[in-house]
């Protein structure tokens, strides 16, 4: 999780992608707790590879770790050099069998993982496979070849960004030898060349085939994962905190309310998260996405993005407006 996340900019610019809050929990924990459900046991340690992200950030993923009983580390990728490099910062925690995951998806499955294989890969069917890395089987079922960004059809089984291996040395060992070589791609070490070699050397991979992937890239797939997160625990979603405050205010579910949410002459939703201690009044929202401490007035809004601390009066707008920000539209000046 060490990207900038520059496609989801403003809201990257003051806290990084994966701890951005989707129906109420960043998106790494959702991530990791997913993770857990699948592997069907448990979890000995989270190994956070991250950028310069400060104290704040590495307190808040240690806890994560922690509150699924795992110990926490931290590492630091300081230079864009691939994802290969990226796991080799953390060789530390390199061992034994371990799952390895970009931070930046979210998926629902429904299968137990293949502890037998070398390998799973998690994938998903989807219509345009040239925008991805995919992966081709043989007769049984296996991987044959890894394929990135396929000109020409070769296969429909897009690469989600997930990863069991029941190795992490026999792993450490491929990415050790395109590392020492300087093989590259795209001007980086790639975890797919490290596939590819453990394949052609005999490992056997698997699919972990899941039902859902949402990605969490820019700020209209965003929303739409906070809606589909929604739609999936809508019976959570249907219970709000004592602490939330609703007058003469119309909630149309699924929606998450956060703590200390104050909401007046309005309605809400659906799909509709709103952030801790955010207030809300004369307005309007649907299909959006707010972050705590935020004021909302007047606002007539859908497909929106709103970050922390912020402040929206207005009319109807489809916007993206980041952490302590301030976009008035019923002021005279």
């Amino acid at each position: 999780m060490a990207g900038r996340g520059s496609r989801l900019r403003p809201h990257t610019l003051t806290v990084p992608k994966p701890l951005i809050p989707i129906a109420g929990k960043p998106i790494v924990q959702r991530l990791v707790e997913d993770i857990t459900k699948v592997a069907n046991q448990p979890i000995e340690e989270i190994a956070f590879i991250i950028g310069d992200f400060g104290p704040e950030v590495q307190e808040s993923l240690i806890k994560v770790a922690e509150s699924l009983g795992a110990k926490g580390s931290i590492y630091t990728q300081n230079e864009p050099l691939g994802t290969a490099h990226a796991i080799n910062c953390a060789r530390e925690s390199m061992s034994g069998p371990v799952i390895i995951a970009f931070a930046d998806t979210l998926f629902r499955a429904d299968f137990h993982l293949d502890t037998n294989a070398d390998g799973v890969i998690w994938v998903k069917k989807v219509e345009d496979p040239s925008a991805f890395g995919v992966v081709k089987l043989d007769d049984y079922g296996f991987i044959t070849d890894f394929v990135e960004k396929p000109k020409e059809f070769v296969s429909d089984l897009a690469i989600i960004g997930i990863y069991y291996f029941n190795s992490a040395e026999k792993l450490m060992t491929e990415i050790d030898y395109i590392m020492d070589n300087d093989i590259r791609e795209g001007g980086e070490y790639q975890l797919t060349t490290a596939l590819e070699n453990l394949r052609a050397k005999g490992a056997k991979f698997s699919l972990g085939k899941v039902d859902d992937w949402m990605d969490c890239g820019n700020k209209n797939v965003t929303i739409q994962t906070n809606s589909k997160i929604l739609d999936y625990e809508k019976e959570c979603m249907a219970k709000y905190p004592d602490s939330a405050i609703i007058e003469n205010s119309l909630i149309i579910p699924p929606c998450y309310i956060g703590e200390n949410v104050k909401i007046t002459n309005s309605k809400i939703g659906p799909y509709v998260s709103l952030g801790n201690n955010t207030k809300i009044h004369n307005s309007n929202i649907e299909n959006s996405l707010i972050q705590g401490s935020t004021i909302i007035d007047h606002g007539n809004l859908s497909n929106s993005m709103i970050g922390n601390s912020a402040q929206y009066f207005g009319v109807s707008r489809e916007i993206s407006l980041g952490d302590y920000s301030v976009l008035d539209f019923l002021s005279k000046d």
